[in-house]
């Protein structure tokens, strides 16, 4: 049973509205079964001339998609069919050529970006090699596409959740973040992706369960209703097509702790990364730089508990210059929550729930605040004097 919780709501009544009309027109899962019957009998593939008209419809709403795990990930692939299958909308995609989940809200300066046209049907797609904000920052420049200002921009969807401070971290919410900073309408989506448990497949459940939210926010925007100061971040439940319904949430305080490791040369070598199944990254640091080859001595020592790898490094012509480079990488790991309030992002998201949460970056410091700031501010300086 599909439900929408509307308590402490912040979005307008009219997107409220239209989640639940769209929802009840779901009439118990024959959206998702249609959904699979046309998946199971594709339609066949028409011509490259004619989906590049039907790719560049000026007459449809423009759509763009970007995520951070990389631009054949599963995610992007089943949202960007299932947008052009609804054959409303003008899909474009611009996204990482790899996967850079975990990068912030990173931007790539004083270097070269690479951009390469992918083979999306359906869609005009373009593969970068930089970041989330990278793809959306150049898409949105007027540089890449005809277009310099979409009707909505959707990041995602992304494999691993990212409630609370994971927000600050996530690359796939930073996609979303810069759209939102550019005064476009935007939403990040991702999926509770847990090891030995979810398969690509969840991926085609979780837009089958989003579309209707997508639809909705797509029409409150023609109308003019779709509120401007707020993005939405939608984390999907890890079995969707089990979800109880669509919750509006706010953002926890939830985060794993960081665990750093030091590691082995041989096992982990500079610039190593690997995924564990929360999306946060397991991220080799190398700390130091290399000096040259010529002339370079190296001592590896070992630790017996915890790994320490020391590399003692003389210059060519400076033996009595040393250095020490140790690697190490980075793990999240989870752990238990206290927070009891159910309209949190992270408890909803445990519960089943679609947790829809809006953000925002206008500064919003309550008075009690402000005026502890400012008297801190005001003692310290006459300390100074």
């Amino acid at each position: 049973m599909t439900s929408t919780s509307v308590k402490n709501n912040s979005l307008p009544p009219g997107l409220v509205s239209n989640l639940q009309e769209v929802l009840l027109s779901r009439k118990g899962g024959q959206e998702k079964e249609q959904s699979k019957d046309m998946d199971d009998n594709p339609e066949p593939s028409s011509t490259t001339e004619t989906e590049t008209v039907e790719a560049n419809d000026n007459s449809k709403p423009v759509v763009l998609v970007t995520n951070s795990d990389g631009i054949e990930s599963p995610g992007l692939t089943y949202l960007v069919e299932a947008l052009v299958r609804e054959g409303i909308y003008n899909v474009h995609v611009c996204a990482p050529q790899l996967d850079k989940s975990v990068s912030g809200h990173s931007v790539t300066l004083s270097e070269t970006v690479a951009v390469s046209s992918a083979e999306i049907s359906g869609a005009t797609a373009y593969e970068v090699s930089g970041t989330p904000v990278d793809c959306v920052s150049l898409a949105l420049s007027g540089a890449l596409f005809s277009w310099s200002k979409p009707m909505l921009v959707i990041s995602g969807i992304n494999r691993g959740s990212n409630c609370g401070h994971h927000m600050f971290y996530s690359g796939v919410v930073a996609g979303a973040r810069e759209a939102f900073l550019s005064g476009v309408p935007s939403v990040s989506i991702s999926l509770n992706w847990k090891k030995d448990e979810s398969q690509d497949s969840d991926f085609k459940d979780a837009v089958a369960v989003c579309l209707p939210l997508i639809n909705a926010v797509m029409r409150d925007i023609e109308k003019g209703v779709f509120p401007k100061s707020c993005f939405l971040n939608v984390e999907v439940p890890t079995s969707p097509s089990s979800n109880k319904g669509f919750k509006l949430t706010k953002q926890s305080m939830w985060r794993s702790t960081p665990n750093w490791l030091a590691v082995s040369t041989n096992r982990y070598p500079a610039g190593h990364f690997m995924s564990n199944q929360q999306s946060l990254g397991l991220q080799l640091a190398q700390l130091g730089r290399d000096a040259s080859a010529a002339g370079a001595a190296r001592r590896l020592t070992t630790q017996k508990k915890n790994l320490e790898i020391i590399e003692s490094i003389g210059a060519a012509g400076k033996s009595d210059s040393n250095r020490v480079k140790k690697y190490f990488r980075l793990e999240f790991l989870d752990k238990e929550q206290e927070d009891v309030d159910d309209d949190l992002d992270y408890r909803a998201l445990q519960s089943g729930f679609i947790a829809v949460t809006p953000l925002s970056i206008f500064p919003n410091i309550e008075t009690e605040i402000q005026t502890a700031a400012a008297d801190w501010i005001s003692a310290a300086l006459n300390c100074e004097q």
